[in-house]
């Protein structure tokens, strides 16, 4: 009966085989410390470099949204091969994403040599520095394999930027099968983190022939980032927080900067009033709790987009560079 109903599930394309795989307890018996060699990496890490959180949340965005959770986007350029972290839009991945995944894989390659996926350890350490700084907790299959392509060529129009429409962002979420309150809930990862100046320079300088800036912006936000931006051209590195109350906070206080006209970007604006998503964006503003429950939902969704697990995929010796 039960194989039945397996045969049912699959051939109505229920259960995907790949998932059926994975586990949340995958490494007990292969690697015994595993979750205790994430923990102690992360708490180091974070503890030295607050901006960690941050950088490892967009570097799993980024990583998911291309060939799926495969952990390509760790993989370093060749004279073969030009690879996704050398795509313009990922030239400005923060460091210290990086440098948590490859201070985990060499702990665990000593405890449990080529048993751990960089893929694994990119989902395991983004949930677990998103609850070390106030997220919620949520429980994340493992058992995926690494990816064996990572192409820059493959990631231009496929991650959402700043200065796409509202439309062109759902439709990159929904190509990916996510809803829009998906797409809301999951762009509360602006609670934390940053954004470079040339990101939302449009909206604060000479935006049209009567406002230096975009009407949507707070007067005194807008004046305040004109000064913060001020040499951005000189030099483009200066950014400013997503959310300026609780920055290294991860809570719904970037929901409630919208109506406020405390948004960053040009997105954030439009999600706040546009039909589609502003009822959740206000849902969200009201109820932390509602925030929490389903971005943590999303999230264990985005970290299935896309595995790959027995031969479509390998276990790296490395995280940077196929085996």
């Amino acid at each position: 009966m039960a194989l039945l109903l397996f045969s049912v599930l699959f051939f109505l394309g229920l259960l995907n085989p790949s998932q059926s795989r994975l586990s949340t307890n995958y490494y007990q018996k292969s690697c015994p410390r595993f979750t205790q060699i994430m923990e102690d990496t992360i708490t180091n890490k974070q503890i030295t470099s607050p901006t960690t959180a941050a950088a490892t949340l967009r570097l799993f965005f980024h990583d998911c949204f291309i060939e799926g959770c495969d952990a390509s986007v760790l993989i370093s350029s060749t004279p073969f091969n030009k690879a996704e972290r050398d795509a313009d839009i990922n030239l400005s991945l923060p460091g210290d994403g990086f440098d948590v995944v490859v201070r985990a894989k060499t702990a665990l390659e000593l405890a449990c040599p080529g048993v751990v996926s960089c893929a694994d350890i990119l989902v395991v350490a983004t949930r677990d520095l998103v609850t070390m700084v106030g997220g919620p907790y949520y429980k994340v299959p493992l058992g995926r394999r690494d990816g064996i392509i990572s192409r820059a060529s493959r990631v231009e129009g496929n991650l959402p930027r700043p200065t796409m429409s509202i439309s062109q962002i759902l439709s990159i979420f929904a190509a990916r099968g996510f809803s829009v309150q998906e797409m809301v809930a999951l762009s509360g990862a602006h609670t934390i983190g940053f954004s470079h100046c040339k990101e939302f320079s449009s909206g604060i300088y000479n935006y049209s022939r009567t406002s230096q800036s975009d009407p949507s912006y707070n007067p005194r936000f807008a004046e305040g980032l004109r000064k913060a931006c001020s040499d951005y051209q000189k030099n483009p590195t200066l950014s400013v927080f997503n959310d300026i109350m609780t920055p290294n906070k991860f809570d719904n206080m970037y929901f409630q900067n919208l109506p406020k006209g405390l948004g960053l970007l040009a997105t954030d604006h439009t999600m706040a009033t546009d039909p589609r998503t502003r009822q959740f964006t206000e849902l969200y503003a009201k109820n932390q709790s509602a925030f929490f429950e389903a971005f943590g939902r999303a999230m264990v969704k985005l970290s299935l987009y896309g595995i790959k697990t027995g031969r479509r995929g390998e276990i790296r010796r490395r995280c940077d560079a196929f085996n």
